[in-house]
């Protein structure tokens, strides 16, 4: 897979552009002033991880905005830190997105609402670049892309009560059984998440795998920290601030149901 891409000149023949590979020398970092490979490093503990990182081809026009827009509105998860919210954001409340995909959603979320700061956090290179390009394009300052594990995000470099709500969109449901701890939503994240929400913050989830939102209702409906804000309990109808997206089109296309949880942190 290549690294970087140059633009030749059309050829003699008025051909288009092509894309050529130029070779990054062996233990260069793939963007210099850009995402890290591993922020976190050796610094914290190994454990199993919901996420797997996807190798993909980055393009040009993503390559540019990484390489352009990183050092301004790009951050690396390294657990090293703790993250001033209010000056990352100038005052506004801030909502953490863990896993944007190539961030279409996330940036029609932030424009259609300028008042709330999101901190998407992916560790997926091409859609860092995407949103990062979308959010120049339509001149959105209030999106900031942090790469790395939200598990250390959220353990390390937030403080309590820091976060107005948490997004969790359309994660890995991690089908096989086996492999079920790796699913994101547990308790034990429910009870990091929750001590880094405000009180009556939401923690919004929806899926289109039925056996893992079945298990996402469970945990929460059973946790301490949260309450569910339909009454009655079960599924939500979705929120008109989460718009439809290219996964969950395709999956509605399959003939997949696709289920909201809404959940409210309590008090106390």
């Amino acid at each position: 897979m290549s690294e970087f891409e140059n633009t030749t000149p059309a050829g003699p023949c008025g051909d288009a552009p092509r894309n050529v590979a130029t070779a990054r020398p062996e233990g260069a970092p793939r963007f210099p002033d850009g995402p890290a490979a591993d922020p976190a490093g050796a610094h914290h503990e190994r454990r199993i991880r919901s996420f797997q990182p996807r190798r993909s081809r980055v393009t040009a026009g993503q390559a540019a905005a990484l390489r352009r827009l990183w050092p301004v509105w790009g951050l690396d998860i390294d657990g090293l830190r703790t993250l001033d919210l209010d000056a990352m954001f100038g005052g506004l409340p801030v909502v953490l997105e863990i896993g944007f995909g190539m961030g279409e959603a996330t940036a029609q979320m932030a424009a259609a609402d300028p008042g709330t700061g999101i901190l998407a956090v992916d560790v997926h290179t091409p859609g860092q670049g995407n949103l990062l390009g979308l959010a120049e394009r339509a001149g959105l300052d209030n999106v900031r892309v942090a790469n790395g594990d939200a598990i250390i995000l959220l353990r390390e470099m937030l403080p309590p009560a820091a976060l107005d709500g948490v997004r969790v969109y359309f994660p890995d449901p991690w089908p096989k059984k086996r492999h079920h701890k790796r699913r994101l939503i547990q308790p034990e994240f429910l009870t990091l998440a929750a001590s880094r929400l405000k009180p009556g913050a939401l923690l919004h989830c929806a899926t289109d795998w039925e056996p893992y939102a079945e298990q996402m209702l469970e945990v929460l409906t059973g946790h301490p920290d949260f309450e569910n804000t339909r009454a009655g309990g079960g599924y939500a109808p979705r929120p008109a601030f989460r718009p439809l997206t290219r996964f969950e089109g395709q999956g509605l296309d399959k003939g997949h149901l696709v289920h909201d949880l809404l959940f409210r942190r309590r008090s106390g």
